[in-house]
């Protein structure tokens, strides 16, 4: 079964194996493709609710002794799963977009993180066209949180982007929060900005793709931005 709410097998085998949704799935078909963490890393997990990537993000350290640490902040309040995590897990309640990249920055001792993963959503409409939009501005927001004005210093952006990202960054905390050769994940909805937003991402890092996880259900039109190692010259 396909349509959104209905138990399928990603839902029944989420259920199997401990995770709190099927959602796991998707961050674990992109850890398996591209292979973001890696025991030590920081990661920082975006719109974190209601836990399922803080379980794979966590799997993906490794043992408790390869050390590394999982931040999920969300607008709701986020309880650390009792399967699959562990003390490295660690939530807050917050409106990121609204937290200083310093104090961001300062949630992780490595001050900074190495992997940065966004699957922020819009409150749905139902308005296609509007729907697309409020994504393509969390993703925006998740982009500069992530690279701060190494984004605006790139020729080939699209105007109407460079405009948003100028509005999101503020001149006292113009620096991102992701550390150079880190990853960033970002779930969009796809429209025709989505190849834009793709080509302002790509001359900021080594790659960037774009996913639709095996576990996306056939009704959704979400799509995951893979962008692996920030370039050094993306920093300042």
């Amino acid at each position: 079964m396909s349509g959104a709410g209905k138990p399928d097998f990603f839902y029944r085998e989420a259920q199997r194996l401990g995770y709190v949704a099927r959602s796991a799935f998707k961050l674990l078909q992109i850890q398996k493709q591209y292979k973001l963490i890696i025991p030590g890393s920081s990661v920082l997990d975006l719109g974190c609710a209601p836990g399922a990537w803080l379980q794979v993000a966590c799997q993906s350290l490794g043992p408790i002794k390869n050390g590394g640490l999982v931040v999920g902040i969300d607008l709701k309040k986020v309880k650390v799963p009792a399967m699959h995590c562990d003390s490295r897990v660690q939530t807050l309640c917050a409106d990121v977009m609204k937290l200083p990249k310093t104090s961001v920055r300062e949630l992780s001792p490595q001050k900074g993180f190495s992997v940065i993963l966004s699957d922020m959503c819009p409150l749905v409409s139902g308005i296609a066209s509007k729907d697309a939009a409020l994504s393509l501005e969390l993703g925006m927001q998740a982009l500069d949180l992530a690279v701060g004005e190494a984004a605006l210093a790139n020729p080939n952006n699209v105007t109407q982007v460079e405009e948003s990202l100028v509005g999101a960054t503020t001149s006292s905390d113009v620096n991102g929060v992701l550390k150079r050769g880190g990853h960033l994940v970002i779930k969009l909805l796809e429209s025709e900005d989505v190849q834009d937003f793709n080509r302002i991402c790509k001359p900021l890092f080594r790659k960037a793709s774009l996913l639709r996880p095996k576990a996306t259900r056939s009704s959704s039109r979400e799509i995951y931005l893979i962008c692996q190692g920030l370039q050094s010259q993306a920093r300042t």
